[in-house]
């Protein structure tokens, strides 16, 4: 393949497997809290981040970063308190991230608006050598969070008050999941883009549940759709001339289309054998609400 030897294709390609890896890694846990709207929240706080990068000749990455972060923990404050106006808050948080971000731009030297399309919608071009370190280090943190508090962040996003009662830290641990967020968006960015991201946070998850409702196997095959859209997105990004971050974005969701083509009559198979009298005495059948132990585990 001729794309490999170009050394920002070489970077472009190892930023999305990343991107592939991380987004649905902390996808699931969002899509069980009923989040999933959360990573693009962040991702309109993150553009204040990337204007004050340019503004002040930091990197925007890193800025992005920092300020995301910030908007996160802020997010979650707000979900505590903020009962009954916390949907007026959050929507004036997303807008001023979005204002600041362009009027930050602005301000700085030589910037505009054209400087924030490859932030917002990804390119492959940009991605330099430093954002690469940057992405690497980002990632690493998301993927030791979550896998290694697995268990701790699957409690919680199942049912916060069993949680608590187990003796969880329940705050703690749903900012970590905010921050962890955070930071999958700006390791996002460079590829899929601020306005594009949560949608690779949440897709593949949604397809992987298609197919199974295991905890571990959807989180593989979640992680599994991510890394191919993101290849397969970059790949034709660069072969046909169109944006990756759109790219990318439609074909997780031709991926989670054609994954629900596929379950919807395995599924019906199962519903039917398991409507099935199964020849055993009623008092030792087991109800049709539970569900198996082993569909259920982390």
């Amino acid at each position: 393949m001729d794309l490999l030897n170009y050394a920002f294709m070489q970077r472009a390609l190892l930023a999305a497997v990343l991107v592939g890896i991380t987004a649905p890694a902390v996808g699931i846990y969002l899509v069980q809290r009923r989040q999933a709207l959360m990573g693009d929240g962040i991702g309109h706080v993150a553009m204040t981040g990337v204007g004050l990068g340019f503004l002040l000749s930091a990197s925007p990455v890193w800025m992005a970063t920092l300020v995301s972060v910030l908007g996160a923990v802020l997010m979650e404050l707000i979900r505590w308190y903020g009962r009954t106006r916390g949907d007026i808050a959050l929507a004036m948080l997303f807008y001023g991230g979005m204002a600041g971000g362009v009027l930050f731009i602005n301000l700085a030297p030589g910037g505009s608006n054209a400087n924030l399309t490859s932030y917002l919608f990804g390119s492959l071009s940009t991605v330099s050598p430093s954002d690469v370190r940057a992405i690497c280090l980002l990632a690493a943190f998301v993927v030791l969070v979550t896998l290694g508090l697995r268990r701790q962040l699957f409690a919680v996003s199942q049912d916060e008050e069993f949680a608590r009662v187990t003796g969880l830290p329940v705050r703690a641990l749903n900012l970590l999941t905010a921050v962890t967020a955070a930071v999958t968006v700006t390791v996002a960015m460079r590829v899929v883009g601020l306005l594009l991201v949560s949608a690779l946070m949440v897709v593949p998850v949604a397809a992987a549940q298609q197919l199974s409702r295991s905890f571990a196997a959807t989180f593989a095959i979640a992680v599994a759709i991510g890394v191919s859209v993101t290849i397969g997105g970059t790949v034709t990004s660069y072969y046909q001339d169109v944006p990756p971050g759109a790219t990318i974005v439609l074909l997780t969701i031709a991926a989670f289309v054609a994954l629900t083509a596929v379950a919807t009559p395995l599924t019906r198979r199962r519903a039917r054998a398991a409507a099935q009298p199964a020849g055993d005495p009623a008092e030792c059948a087991i109800p049709a609400g539970r569900t198996a132990p082993d569909e259920i585990g982390v």
